[in-house]
């Protein structure tokens, strides 16, 4: 039996939906445990290009059993639009996904309050991807929640009416129209009779693929340092994002947990607000295209630096980490000089990650160092071996600082262009 943890070791969008789709073809199980659809996995196989957000990255190999934890949390349209992306491209989810009754809906009024909070808070904004997940774990902590297993209890109605009187207060105070309960409550069923085949208790799932020997992939979402408790507060998102999530999301013990993966990008990158030590701001330098891109979720265009190694080193020691796949190194090949951080000085002295908030992240000097880059396409590469000496040199120095070893490097987006050590 083997449960494996695959986290982002930065900010998110590190390549966490290629490394569960390649890895998958191993495991009995691929599994969400945090989040909701604020995150967005990108997977390129041989079925396409796909942008998940809901369904595990892993649901492509045909023996694998999807789970959906009640860690997470669902917009239903956006689950149910997913589930039939997938039946159409030939990847038939039917008797192999399950979502767990614990997990929380995300309502039309969450939506709607994520973005009032957001333009009632001008400059202070902090950057959400406005799918209403804070207010939706606001509701789950606050007793105010409404989940799947409400239908099942004949609870929904009273509970949305409930909610619907509390919270068209809130948005008619802040300059938004107050939602009708009929249209959400008939809304709110369609979308449960599309689902319902769906729901099913995940404990038992669980318990007896553990005692069974099972192997299991657990896809966290986000990134270490969006972290409630760990991240960069109060420019976090609102779940736990670390492994132990999954105790409490998915009903694996943390004594289960024997390997945690940490994708690491070759750069570093960020969507939203909040500090970025090694953030590169000359948008018209050569280095700032070739690292851009757009993220997934939000379609926004994602802020960018040099590695940063104090956050991966901090995320090693946190989380656990046991290994590290490296992704998109072939984003830096062209490039004559690589920079990258191996530490802070705030004030003139050393500090860590650990010793400051966000505010104090924002202005920690950066100690940098730099390797000199390689020409080579590495993209055809199968071996470490067959990668340029600077290029080895790039990865051995990072496995150090971190002090975890690469086993893996992505040398290109699609599942065949991964390397393992």
């Amino acid at each position: 039996m083997s449960v494996i943890a695959v986290i982002g070791s930065q900010w998110g969008d590190e390549g966490k939906g290629k490394v569960v789709d390649f890895l998958s073809e191993r495991a009995d199980f691929v599994a969400r445990f945090n989040g909701g659809n604020n995150a967005g996995h990108t997977v390129i196989n041989e079925f396409g290009t796909f942008k998940i957000h809901l369904v595990p990255s892993g649901i492509f190999v045909k023996k694998t059993v999807g789970l959906i934890g009640g860690g997470v949390v669902i917009d239903p349209a956006v689950l149910i639009e997913e589930i039939e992306m997938l039946n159409k491209a030939g990847v038939n989810v039917d008797g192999r996904l399950w979502i767990s009754p614990r997990s929380h809906m995300i309502m039309p009024y969450h939506k709607i309050l994520d973005g009032l909070y957001e333009e009632a808070k001008g400059a202070g904004a902090t950057g959400t991807t406005r799918r209403g997940i804070g207010p939706v774990f606001a509701d789950k902590v606050s007793y105010n929640g409404i989940r799947w297993t409400d239908f099942s209890s004949d609870t929904f109605e009273g509970r949305l009416q409930t909610q619907l009187e509390i919270k068209n207060k809130i948005i008619v105070a802040l300059g938004g129209e107050a939602l009708k309960y009929k249209t959400v409550r008939d809304e709110y069923r369609g979308y449960y009779g599309k689902i319902k085949p769906y729901i099913k208790e995940l404990f038992s799932i669980v318990q007896d693929g553990l005692k069974m020997g099972k192997t299991f992939l657990l896809e966290q979402a986000m990134g270490t340092f969006l972290d409630n408790d760990w991240g960069t507060y109060p420019f976090v998102t609102a779940s736990t994002t670390i492994p132990s999530a999954a105790s409490a999301g998915l009903g694996i013990p943390p004594k289960y947990i024997t390997s945690v993966i940490g994708v690491t990008k070759a750069y570093t990158t960020r969507v939203g607000a909040g500090p970025l030590p090694t953030e590169i701001h000359d948008t018209a330098s050569d280095v700032y295209k070739k690292f851009g891109e757009v993220a997934a979720t939000t379609g926004r265009t994602r802020r960018v630096g040099w590695l940063d190694l104090e956050i991966v080193r901090t995320a090693a020691e946190l989380s656990g980490m046991t290994e590290i796949c490296l992704t998109k190194l072939d984003v830096l090949s062209g490039l004559k000089e690589i920079q990258f951080c191996i530490g802070y000085k705030l004030n003139g002295k050393p500090v860590r990650y650990a010793d400051v908030d966000a505010y104090g992240l924002d202005k920690v000097e950066c100690i940098y160092e730099s390797f000199p880059g390689w020409s080579e396409d590495i993209s055809k590469a199968k071996s470490f071996e067959e990668l340029p000496v600077n290029t080895q040199k790039y990865v051995k120095m990072i496995e150090e600082a971190a002090g975890v070893p690469v086993k893996w490097i992505g040398v290109g987006p699609k599942r065949e262009e991964t390397i393992r050590r």
